[in-house]
């Protein structure tokens, strides 16, 4: 993708997600994710109403009347986005790519965070560490992050969200809003998203086409494994390649929801074809 052409791709992304974060998710993103607990402010005289437990008795007995202690939530926070790049998220039957889905939904977040002032960091994941943005705010931060979103090239084409998860756990060390974007066609990392869940606000969103449920009866098709690059002829007439297909799909989707419920964390299951939108503003609503 030449300069320009990047450019005026990160900017209709910009336009359309700063929008949404603007006008939708940025008071659900707030009410979403609370700060690490309220500080001292000020003091100020007693009104009635207020809290008799918040008044300062110090200050109270050298001004001879009642002040009470003001606290205000400590609000930034950090979010951080493991974005799945290996090979299975460069498909699609709609109109865009899992990838270009996923895209979508981590500027998204991204301007959420922006617009409440919190941190923002990416981690692009294959069966490796593909790229590590430290969480900054700005502007400018968060359209990199989508720039990065839009023409990294992985090395390699294969997934190990457990690596990724270890190496979340290694860098952040303190409390961060953690969202990871995969189709989650891989297993073997319950253990590590116990470890991440524990430190930290972990929620999975699941993105999936329509067509990855069952394999449809076309007959003997050629088929390419996005993340081994092997092609071979499948046989879709045969009842039994679609039924092992169906179970091998369903295994991973189970695995997933099962790990994400059992160690407390946040699950979302998008198919690209529905509204990010309202499956997003319906998790927040149901967590504030």
């Amino acid at each position: 993708m030449d300069t320009a052409a990047l450019l005026k791709k990160v900017r209709k992304i910009e336009i359309k997600t700063r929008r949404l974060s603007d006008h939708i998710f940025g008071g659900e993103y707030h009410s979403t994710f609370k700060g690490r607990g309220m500080t001292f402010s000020e003091v100020r005289q007693y009104q009635y109403g207020d809290d008799v437990r918040n008044i300062d008795w110090n200050v109270t007995a050298r001004y001879n009347e009642p002040f009470v202690k003001v606290f205000e939530e400590e609000r930034e926070l950090t979010l951080m986005l493991l974005v799945d790049v290996s090979g299975s998220e460069l498909f699609g039957t709609k109109e865009q790519f899992k990838e270009e889905f996923i895209t979508e939904i981590a500027a998204t977040l991204a301007f959420s965070a922006l617009q409440n002032n919190d941190k923002v960091g990416l981690l692009l994941f294959s069966d490796q560490i593909e790229l590590f943005i430290p969480p900054k705010k700005g502007k400018s931060h968060i359209l990199r992050i989508i720039r990065e979103l839009l023409e990294f090239e992985p090395k390699s084409r294969r997934t190990d969200l457990d690596q990724a998860l270890k190496y979340l756990i290694n860098v952040m060390k303190k409390k961060a809003i953690v969202f990871v974007l995969s189709d989650f066609m891989t297993d073997q990392y319950k253990d590590t998203v116990k470890l991440v869940a524990r430190k930290h606000d972990l929620t999975g969103i699941r993105i999936f086409d329509p067509r990855e449920e069952e394999i449809p009866n076309l007959g003997v098709v050629q088929m390419l494994d996005g993340e081994t690059g092997e092609s071979m002829l499948v046989n879709t007439g045969s009842k039994s390649v679609r039924k092992n297909y169906n179970r091998y799909y369903r295994e991973r989707v189970d695995y997933f929801q099962e790990v994400f419920l059992k160690s407390g964390s946040g699950q979302i299951s998008c198919r690209i074809d529905e509204s990010y939108v309202k499956k997003l503003l319906g998790y927040f609503k149901n967590r504030a």
